[in-house]
């Protein structure tokens, strides 16, 4: 006590800000990483053209002719991203996506391309699904009433898993949120000996607002929307229950799409599996950022790396965003 009754002040026994003192100290304690190696990039690439067409809702993202696509990816593995995800935009489309199964078809011969230019730099992805190439837009062929048709659906899943692998792709990213569809990409992969290339499962992907501009990245054709096969945004557990599907069918790495409106989502698959989990930061989340820092109302390179780190912190093992060269470059500062 003080002479006057009071007693002295001393202050907190505790003090969490010790650990954030310095730059120094608050790296060498940080509990979330956020390394190059984290991160693919998605890209696509679109027949017939000479040079690469700015998307205008998705201001930095183009689409690539199959030239300046080989300049992306050889910059992406120069920079130590972990692999980049294919997406081919067709000058043609008909009502089951022939296009998709075409091995001369645009995505087949990009992931060709995109193979002999970087090997074994990158982890080489392709979008496994059909709404690029339908002239309706679903993501399957339709019943004469226009419902997509789950089982029809996946026997063209099983001739495009076959044509992508023998283009050469490391990794096919089943993305349709059809039933049963890693089991029938799986079986039709083993069957024609390509068991070494892997399946990214587009486990828990939802009916998502978010998805707006990549509409416009792969010239959608879709009239309506998706939600007797995605996911209703008002599911969790529906998307863990996908997820764990999924690895009892073969998948070697689930997702959960979007990221930044599911992070609970994408917490509890973390949880539930033992298999690596990916995240996809879409087009919306992507292009909300790039809006609000062109109108000078944020700091657009520290909210790109708040943004990824959120999601690993979240639990993704990897992260596909636009963002994801210069993520690098910024990291690695």
């Amino acid at each position: 006590m003080s002479e006057h009754g009071v007693p002295p002040v001393t202050g907190p026994t505790v003090r969490p800000r010790r650990l954030r003192t310095t730059p120094a100290l608050r790296r060498m304690v940080a509990e979330t990483s956020l390394e190059a190696r984290q991160l693919v990039l998605p890209l696509f690439v679109r027949e017939g053209i000479d040079e690469p067409r700015p998307i205008s809702s998705m201001p930095g993202v183009v689409q690539h002719s199959r030239d300046s696509l080989l300049k992306a990816v050889a910059e992406a593995a120069d920079l130590g991203l972990g692999g980049v995800m294919l997406f081919g935009i067709p000058e043609s489309k008909d009502a089951t996506g022939s296009g998709a199964i075409d091995p001369a078809g645009i995505l087949n011969l990009a992931i060709t391309d995109v193979v002999a230019e970087v090997g074994d730099a990158l982890t080489v992805m392709s979008d496994l699904c059909l709404d690029e190439f339908t002239d309706h837009g679903h993501c399957g062929v339709l019943t004469p009433d226009g419902k997509v048709d789950n089982d029809r659906t996946l026997e063209a899943y099983a001739d495009m898993a076959r044509a992508q692998a023998h283009a050469g792709v490391d990794m096919v990213g089943p993305s349709g949120m059809m039933d049963g569809q890693v089991a029938v990409v799986r079986a039709a992969l083993d069957a024609a000996e390509h068991t070494d290339v892997s399946i990214l499962a587009y486990s828990a992907k939802y009916a998502s607002a978010f998805f707006g501009p990549f509409r416009e990245a792969v010239d959608s054709s879709l009239q309506g929307d998706r939600r007797t096969y995605q996911q209703d945004p008002a599911n969790a557990r529906e998307g863990v229950r996908e997820a764990l599907l999924d690895v009892a069918e073969g998948a070697d790495i689930v997702m959960v799409k979007p990221a930044l409106a599911y992070l609970d989502v994408l917490r509890q698959v973390r949880d539930a599996v033992d298999v690596p989990v990916a995240a996809y930061n879409i087009s919306g989340e992507y292009s909300m950022v790039e809006a609000a820092a062109a109108h000078g109302w944020i700091d657009r390179e520290a909210a790109i790396i708040e943004t990824l780190t959120s999601i690993r912190r979240a639990g993704a093992d990897v992260v596909l965003t636009y963002w994801a060269s210069e993520a690098a470059r910024l990291i690695a500062r």
